[in-house]
């Protein structure tokens, strides 16, 4: 049969495989075929039982398609073109599927094939776009959704295809013609189509020619603020101070409680350098009560970012973070960010609160829950954090983190075998791709045993850490100085030390920890220097256990009056113990 005409009296089966093509093949049937006919007869036949043979070759190919072999239907869909050289759907069905196999140079030459039987199909038109896309011949492209678009009555789609592509090759002229179709066609309401048609003057430098579809837009939505804000910064952008000062004037007259025309304003003052223009607008837009609550926050971590070390403003943004967790009173994620906020400036009591509020209105928020017990692990609230665990525990049984947050409760009660207890079952449920918080529960697990005198399990709980974070400067440090305490290992404690001071470099425990292993090397002259150091960096807040160090380096160095000022000063600054009261005493060394 041709694409124009098909074969009147059609069996059932041959209906049913007719149906399929639709799907799979052309939308013009090109013929059927009987499968297993690879090679064509020899002998000679008429033309009606050539068409008959091409006919159910291509229902073959079709059920090949159907079984997704691609090798067999194009090779049945070629001896239906050599049976029926003018069948067009047969060349756009082999079109489509050299395609699927990246075949370009043959899907072009199929579909031209097929557009030179039938130049009035849409179906062939529209495939041979396609391989020229494949091919980033995106004008060409673009040409022939144009041309489509001309013939065909419903050309709705060919010509934003049409657009499209030509804005891809850079053919912005003529993508603008064929969005101007498409509005005349569609109605010159249509927002979408208007700002793209603004896009598209904007690429094209036409600045006035954008400001023109604004301004039709202004005209149709004249109550809706967004559109003023819009040109306002449309020409902000393109350096038309004056035009762009009159249209945000006229926006901020027009629309002061608009949280578009509000955020827009608040860009605008920021790049004049007006300041408080700038926080007042970004203030009042966030706050806004027409936006919800996600908006709001979102605008608000932006906003708290860019203030960065403003202390002012940052006390003013979190008052307007108060202000969105009245808005949203019963919105447990707002007032779980709200506490977050706190958080994060120094307002833990405030933030514990929020938490709270937030759990008791929908206690399923993971994330919620660790931030809370994160504000409860100092030594005095271990109570707190055990209680508050405990509770999280019974909704989130498997959670890792909160087996350590148990183990930390319990280290900081000085309950050291539960705290072993909890922290061990959090490792054995900690995810393999977890490695940072895994080498922080190793590290915890090496204090408590070092403050049990478990010295073993102690250094192999160090290992461990190390092991997966190898160059975190704290355990490096942390581990370094249990070694020189138990005065062991000093070669590997004075490596691991250096090791942290080369990545923190200057860090007053890490130079006190450095000089104290030197202490226990016996290089005095060198402890001091470091000591001193430690003591230099913060002087006012030195802890006074660099003091009694220093103390006993100068014992060693034979200067008994400096060790004694030294240990009084230790003293001074907190070491209260029999140890540092008999130095100063006896002014004698105590180890």
């Amino acid at each position: 049969m041709s694409d124009k005409k098909q074969t009147k009296h059609m069996s059932g089966l041959r209906a049913f495989c007719l149906a399929l093509t639709i799907c799979s093949f052309a939308i013009v049937p090109a013929g059927a075929y009987s499968q297993g006919r690879e090679n064509l007869p020899t002998v000679s036949m008429s033309a009606s039982a050539q068409s008959v043979q091409a006919d159910e070759m291509y229902y073959d190919a079709v059920r090949a398609r159907l079984r997704r072999d691609d090798t067999e239907a194009i090779k049945l869909l070629e001896q239906v073109i050599k049976l029926k050289p003018d069948e067009g759907g047969a060349y756009y069905d082999l079109a489509r599927l050299n395609m699927l196999h990246n075949n370009i140079e043959k899907a072009t030459g199929y579909i031209q094939k097929a557009i030179s039987l039938n130049e009035d199909n849409p179906w062939y038109k529209s495939q041979y776009a396609e391989i020229l896309v494949s091919q980033n011949k995106f004008a060409e492209a673009g040409d022939v959704y144009s041309k489509l678009a001309q013939k065909e009555r419903h050309n709705d789609d060919y010509l934003l295809k049409a657009a499209m592509l030509y804005e891809h090759a850079g053919k912005n002229k003529e993508a603008l013609a064929e969005i101007d179709k498409l509005i005349a066609q569609q109605g010159s309401d249509n927002e979408e189509l208007l700002l793209q048609k603004e896009q598209m003057y904007l690429k094209m430098n036409n600045v006035e020619g954008a400001a023109a579809v604004m301004e039709t837009l202004i005209k149709q939505n004249p109550h809706t603020g967004r559109y003023y804000a819009l040109l306002a910064e449309l020409y902000a952008t393109n350096n038309e101070n004056e035009k762009a000062a009159n249209a945000f004037k006229k926006a901020e007259q027009m629309f002061p409680d608009d949280p578009e025309v509000q955020l827009s304003l608040a860009n605008y003052y920021k790049k004049q350098k007006q300041l408080d223009k700038y926080h007042e607008y970004a203030q009042k837009a966030i706050a806004n009560k027409s936006l919800d609550a996600e908006q709001q926050i979102a605008f608000l971590i932006d906003y708290m970012r860019d203030l960065g070390a403003d202390t002012v403003h940052l006390k003013q943004a979190v008052d307007v973070a108060g202000q969105i967790a009245q808005q949203h009173e019963n919105n447990s994620l707002v007032l779980g960010m709200y506490g977050d906020i706190l958080s994060l400036n120094g307002k833990n009591t405030e933030a514990v609160a929020a938490y709270k509020r937030s759990l008791d209105i929908d206690p399923s928020h993971y994330a919620v829950w660790q931030s809370l017990l994160y504000n409860y692990t100092d030594r005095n609230s271990a109570d707190s954090l055990l209680y508050y665990t405990d509770k999280a525990l019974r909704l989130f049984p498997n959670q890792a983190t909160l087996h350590y947050f148990k183990g930390i409760a319990y280290f900081n009660k000085k309950d050291y075998n539960p705290a072993v207890k909890s922290i061990d079952r959090a490792i054995d449920m900690s995810p393999d791709d977890n490695a940072a918080v895994t080498a922080q529960m190793y590290s915890t697990l090496g204090d408590i045993y070092n403050l049990q005198k478990n010295f073993t399990a102690a250094d192999s709980s160090y290992d461990k850490a190390l092991q997966l974070a190898p160059d975190n400067a704290s355990y490096l440090n942390n581990y370094a100085y249990y070694l020189s305490e138990r005065n062991t290992r000093l070669s590997d404690a004075e490596k691991m030390s250096k090791r942290s001071l080369e990545l923190r470099k200057d860090e007053p425990t890490f130079l006190d920890t450095y000089g104290w292993i030197l202490y226990r090397e016996g290089k005095y002259d060198k402890a001091r220097e470091y000591v001193q150091k430690a003591i230099d960096a913060n002087p006012a807040n030195a802890d006074g256990t660099l003091f009694e160090h220093m103390g006993d380096i100068y014992y060693k160095l034979n200067d008994f009056d400096k060790a004694v000022e030294y240990w009084k000063k230790a003293k001074e600054k907190g070491i209260d113990s029999e140890t540092i009261d008999k130095k100063i005493r006896d002014r004698k060394l105590y180890e």
